[in-house]
């Protein structure tokens, strides 16, 4: 079943805003649009229940209740227990504060393996382990391709390593890694893995216990949500790494990693990203709650984007005069689409934004995978990239854009 683009466009305030009238948004991967339910549910918040949650006045225990719902509904959506899913300001903090538990528990010479495809806030915390005497060992992307190829990283495991730190999606390459293979590779050589989702669950959150790794992170505003970065930590690796929170709540595991109190009102708001997948789920004949709803609306937003992103794909490979980072299937990856233009991108992105196209163009804190392809990362590339609530006019208005501009 296609998606009802009328109904889904409809959950989206932004697409009714006249400020954004006649201009197509291509720069989803920074963050995108807010949906209706998650709008109302922070407004409500902010209007009734901007008081400390948890004691037992009704404003409050109501704050409280409708933060215990954003946990509860998303981690059956994600496929883990209600616990060990996290809240925190933004994923580069929490993988920051996790990778400070890791350098408690680490011992000089043992070693983690980290790649040049992330995005660096899943690899400048890492990284720093080395201050502490931990090895790193790089695993590297085809410097032509950006693909991160699973046989490569065989020849970095030993017993040394306890931790692969890798993508799901890279916000430059855009491929999709088989987060179940590679889990599985590290898991039998005695690793725990740890993958950025950030590029990934935009386009259909995983389950997250199917695919098995021990640490999931992604960000919320980049998934219709607000300004939070969500981190599922598996139990068995949370109760062995030592706590990052006030020590009264070392117990509580969606706690031992947030060091600094959660935002009430943006966790609350958060519940609005579980009813918007509901929605669509049910919109198009599938299950109207939980996992089975996450499951359907992945399939949905997966289909969508593959179909918009073929002919995108299709128009920058055939031209000459600029490179095509990634693989020009769509089904091999994510609607993230960078571009080497061989020169500056931002006038490029400035004379797109005349013809009514939102895109970006610099480095995307991606100096790694630039580096690893060849591309200066103070050049950088020009980013195209949409969601499944991209129209398909939209993608031929931004190909007749790049014609006329390029």
């Amino acid at each position: 079943m296609s998606l009802d683009m009328d109904w889904v466009r409809a959950q989206f305030p932004a697409f009714s805003e006249p400020s954004l009238a006649g201009q197509a948004f291509f720069e989803n991967a920074g963050g995108s649009y807010a949906c209706a339910p998650v709008i109302d549910r922070l407004t409500r918040f902010y209007r009734e229940r901007k008081v400390q949650p948890y004691a037992p006045y009704e404003a409050s225990r109501l704050g409280g209740a409708e933060m215990d719902e954003a946990r509860a509904r998303l981690a059956a959506m994600l496929g883990v227990e209600n616990d060990e899913l996290s809240f925190g300001p933004s994923t580069t903090q929490n993988t920051y504060v996790l990778a400070q538990a890791f350098r408690q528990m680490l011992q000089p010479g043992e070693a983690i393996v980290v790649t040049n495809q992330d995005h660096e806030a899943n690899s400048g915390p890492w990284r720093r382990l080395a201050e502490a005497g931990i090895e790193l060992r790089e695993w590297r992307i085809d410097a032509e391709t950006g693909h991160l190829d699973p046989d490569r990283l065989d020849d970095l495991l030993d017993e040394k390593v306890r931790l692969v730190v890798f993508p799901h999606v890279s916000n430059i390459v855009g491929e999709i890694n088989d987060v179940a293979a590679i889990t599985a590779r590290a898991h039998a050589a005695g690793a725990f893995v740890c993958v950025d989702g950030v590029s990934y669950a935009p386009h259909g959150l995983p389950d997250v216990g199917a695919l098995g790794p021990d640490i999931y992170l992604f960000s919320a505003y980049k998934t219709y949500g607000p300004h939070q970065g969500m981190m599922v930590i598996r139990r068995a690796l949370g109760d062995v790494l030592p706590n990052q929170a006030h020590h009264f709540n070392a117990g509580v595991l969606y706690k031992r990693f947030t060091p600094a109190g959660p935002d009430h009102a943006q966790v609350a708001a958060s519940a609005g990203m579980a009813d918007y997948i509901e929605a669509l789920s049910a919109r198009h004949g599938g299950p109207q709650t939980g996992a089975g709803a996450a499951r359907k609306a992945h399939d949905l937003m997966r289909a969508q984007e593959v179909t918009l992103l073929q002919p995108l794909l299709d128009y920058l490979a055939a031209r000459n005069d600029l490179r095509l980072i990634g693989a020009r299937e769509a089904g091999a990856r994510a609607p993230t689409v960078a571009v080497d233009l061989h020169r500056a991108p931002e006038p490029v992105a400035a004379a797109l934004a005349d013809h009514g196209i939102m895109a970006g163009g610099g480095d995307f804190y991606g100096h790694r995978p630039l580096t690893g392809l060849g591309i200066d990362p103070d050049q950088g590339v020009l980013r195209l990239s949409f969601v499944h609530y991209t129209s398909e006019a939209e993608v031929a208005k931004l190909i007749d854009a790049l014609d006329a501009v390029l």
